[in-house]
């Protein structure tokens, strides 16, 4: 890797450039339902009456997804700000691969047929179970399921991670019933295709980051086991679980269907499995867990069967999890990451667990580990293991604790630090506690930019995607709240199409550059940071925010 070349004219900051990267903190439309706009946000709202700062693309296009009606997400957007390029991402590498042909002309698909055939044995898809396209798409699963059949797979079992969190909270039936009418339209005496298992998705299997072993666990006795309380359908569960509980659809605990008080679809010997989610960050442990060996100690999986299994890509490009996967990722190259660690600039970030990948392995391009041991520090924050709406809070001030004693120390010259809140908070579809979680991150802001003057530092302060800035459904053509049917806002727990503010807060070198005025996104951030560190951007990357004078 080569290293950066130094501007003709340095902007000559003393102190270390930082990056705040308030997650899920979008520009909303400041009515009801706005929770950035609700809170009380002195801080925020001072920087942006007092400091430049203009609005990125955080969603669509501009991320690498196929359409602008698709949402960002933080993998993607992390992705963009920490190579400065826009790649090609999950969703539009699947859906292109499943067009073309390729996904079902390669190796991996060919291993996990040939081995259902061969034993007369079953064939199972596991996933989110959504058109969110944020981790996986139900038209990647329909047509695998049509070309299981047309291969001469006989029986296929389908089991299903309720969303309630990309999509609308309590749309699971939208997705469920016609699915059932397309399984109907499938179904022939030789070809034996049915929902399984399923459960919601912050409940069972879709734990990240290892903060949660359990769900992994949980997920395993229901998908694997056939291990929990049985239904004759999904549908029944949910309605179920619903009428008993009163929870949201990512929150709806494990089911099984049963036929005649048996399992119909546990997962054994000699069997195929399909994870069909795309994105990598809740798919590595349940990958891990169908691929550990005999020294796995996560949790007693009672039994490991012998299956062949596959990932929809490869989850970990370093690790290189799972070890079979349908469509190879996006290769990303010439991060920023990358680029400082060749010049030998000094670089720390942090984060609490629940986004700590998303400002090491997402920010390197889908790597793990560090470029460089002896340049590089990485800090993780562990989070809390409750429902985050009853601590929206979460660990922001411990983040911004360490954060300012590094900012002060002299030791790094680049510092990145993501604050979960807006984004996990805002998940929940709890909106007071989603406007508690932006001013529990205002009052730490402050702290942080403070220090940052006392060393003579540059900030900047941007988002990866909006959630927290639009709580609220929204009935388009009415152009009015939905509501449930006590006349209470439907939730929306899903991410946003809004841009998202990045702010450059400098009070000592402003005379030297100006920003820029345009329409950017994302990936035009990484070049902004290494010409305020006094390097050229190179030249594949998006154009920066300012011009140096």
């Amino acid at each position: 890797m080569a290293k950066l070349n130094s501007l003709k004219k340095s902007i000559g900051i003393t102190g270390p450039v930082v990056t705040i990267v308030m997650d899920g903190v979008g520009i909303g439309s400041h009515t009801e339902g706005d929770a950035v706009w609700k809170a009380y946000t002195p801080t925020l709202d001072m920087l942006m009456q007092k400091y430049p700062w203009v609005k990125l693309k955080a969603h669509g296009t501009a991320v690498g997804l196929p359409t602008d009606d698709d949402m960002g997400n933080s993998e993607v957007g992390h992705n963009a700000l920490g190579s400065g390029q826009v790649f090609s991402q999950g969703a539009k590498l699947v859906s292109e691969s499943i067009s073309s042909g390729a996904m079902f002309d390669g190796a991996a698909w060919g291993d996990v047929i040939s081995n259902v055939k061969t034993n007369n044995s079953t064939l199972h898809f596991l996933g989110l179970f959504s058109d969110g396209n944020v981790h996986s798409h139900i038209d990647h699963l329909k047509a695998m399921i049509e070309r299981a059949k047309a291969d001469g797979v006989r029986r296929v079992r389908v089991h299903i991670l309720l969303d309630g969190r990309d999509v609308g909270e309590t749309s699971a039936l939208d997705y469920v019933r016609p699915f059932e009418e397309f399984l109907g339209g499938l179904r022939a005496p030789d070809f034996d295709v049915m929902i399984a298992s399923g459960g919601g998705r912050m409940k069972i299997t879709m734990d990240r980051y290892e903060a949660n072993w359990k769900m992994v666990e949980d997920g395993w006795h229901t998908h694997v086991l056939g291990e929990g309380r049985q239904f004759s359908s999904a549908e029944e569960a949910i309605t179920t679980y619903r009428n008993e509980l009163g929870v949201i659809d990512q929150d709806l605990p494990a089911f099984i269907i049963a036929k005649d008080g048996k399992p119909v679809g546990t997962i054994d010997d000699g069997d195929s499995v399909v994870f069909f989610n795309f994105r990598g960050d809740r798919a590595i442990e349940i990958s891990k867990t169908f691929e550990g060996g005999e020294d796995f100690d996560k949790f007693d999986r009672v039994r490991a069967p012998k299956v062949v299994y596959s990932g929809m890509l490869e989850y970990d490009g370093d690790l290189h999890i799972p070890s079979r996967y349908l469509v190879s990722p996006p290769h990303i190259t010439n991060t920023q990451g990358e680029y400082l660690a060749a010049t030998g600039i000094t670089q720390f970030a942090i984060s609490e667990t629940q986004k700590y990948g998303h400002v090491t392995y997402f920010w390197n391009g889908n790597k793990s580990g560090k470029f460089d041991e002896k340049t590089e520090t990485y800090e993780e924050i562990p989070s809390d293991i409750v429902p985050f709406e009853q601590r929206p809070w979460m660990k922001c001030a411990l983040i911004a604790d360490r954060l300012i004693e590094v900012i002060k120390s002299g030791k790094y010259k680049y510092i990145r630090a993501n604050f979960p809140n807006g984004d996990m908070v805002g998940h929940t579809g709890n909106y007071e506690a989603t406007i508690c979680s932006m001013e529990a991150l205002d009052l730490q802001i402050k702290r942080i930019i403070d220090a940052v003057d006392e060393v003579k530092g540059v900030a900047i302060i941007t988002a990866d995607h909006g959630n927290a800035d639009e709580m609220f459904e929204y009935d388009k053509k009415k152009g009015a709240v939905k509501t449930n049917s006590d006349g209470t806002p439907k939730a929306k727990t899903s991410h946003t199409l809004n841009p998202v503010p990045c702010i450059i807060y400098d009070n000592f070198y402003a005379d030297k550059y100006t920003v820029k005025d345009g329409a950017f996104g994302l990936s035009n951030v990484a070049a902004t940071t290494v010409n305020f560190l006094g390097y050229e951007a190179p030249s594949m990357w998006n154009e920066s925010l300012i011009e140096i004078k």
